[in-house]
């Protein structure tokens, strides 16, 4: 299959290209949001955050939270890991599909779209606020213990506040696959291969099926962490500090803890969705906690 990226420039404001193997990855940037830091962080008090955040030349009143989501190219497919906030975000969000053509491609050539949770600035990419779909040809697979959350009506009538918009948006988004209106997506489960070179990695806490990716091809692997973190001037800094958007705040420490390990030991490079564009690079050990270093993009090209 041919797109139309061929024409396009290797890098971009909002795209960046690099290989994994014989996959082409582009990471196309959504934006961002900002979060005060008021509650952020459920066991830190707002003066440590301010320093983490002081450390890292970063504001100190607020998080600046960054939107990268992963195009992958084979010579047969253009997949999709999540699709940002589409029209439905903050006001500093919303690029995605202006850097999406950017970079040469187009949504109908989108194959395959691999959802990783069903957070709204994961999935609104897939509908507009008026109800159309965005990629009606796609594929689209989500994590079996996700839909089973997310679509129970039991579980959305017993939601607290703070989880009852994220339901009804799930319902807006999945609503017309869930009655038959659209096709169905496909569950998956951990372990699965969802495409070739692309496997599925269980990445519960953040949300019940939350899930990473495994990017294998010729040799060298990605570790697409999806929200294993937020920030990483945050949650890789200091593994131990609980998002206030972590359903399972322990379990989510928990499997912070193991995929930035692995990724530490085996220096696989990896992808966060909140890191600052281009969203890649490595992780080292760093006293109780652990370090994100950013690739050179010179390096990735």
């Amino acid at each position: 299959m041919a797109f139309l990226r061929t024409n396009a420039p290797a890098q971009a404001p909002g795209f960046h290209r690099s290989r994994v193997g014989a996959i082409l990855v582009t990471a196309v940037h959504d934006g961002f949001a900002k979060r005060p830091i008021a509650g952020f962080v459920r066991n830190a008090d707002e003066p440590a955050v301010a320093a983490a955040l002081r450390e890292a030349f970063l504001p100190e009143d607020a998080v600046p939270i960054p939107f990268t989501t992963l195009v992958l190219e084979t010579e047969e497919r253009l997949v999709l890991i999540d699709t940002g906030n589409g029209d439905a975000g903050a006001p500093t969000s919303g690029a995605w599909m202006a850097n999406f053509r950017a970079a040469g491609y187009r949504p109908e050539d989108v194959d395959t779209i691999l959802v990783s949770h069903f957070h709204p600035d994961h999935v609104n990419g897939l509908r507009l606020v008026d109800g159309a779909p965005v990629f009606p040809g796609a594929r689209i697979r989500v994590p079996r213990a996700e839909w089973d959350f997310w679509m129970d009506d039991a579980r959305m009538a017993a939601a607290p506040e703070a989880l009852a918009g994220a339901f009804r948006n799930a319902r807006r988004v999945f609503g017309p696959m869930r009655d038959g209106t659209e096709p169905a997506p496909e569950p998956f489960d951990p372990g699965e291969e969802l495409v070739p070179g692309v496997t599925a990695i269980a990445a519960p806490g953040h949300t019940p099926g939350h899930t990473a990716f495994r990017i294998v091809s010729e040799g060298e692997t990605l570790l697409a962490l999806s929200d294993v973190t937020n920030h990483p001037a945050l949650f890789v800094r200091h593994p131990d500090w609980r998002a206030v958007f972590d359903i399972d705040p322990e379990q989510a420490e928990a499997t912070r803890r193991r995929l930035l390990g692995e990724a530490a030991e085996t220096r696989t490079r990896i992808a966060l969705y909140h890191a600052p564009f281009p969203a890649t690079g490595h992780v080292a050990r760093d006293a109780d906690g652990f370090a994100f270093v950013p690739v050179q993009w010179s390096h990735l090209v």
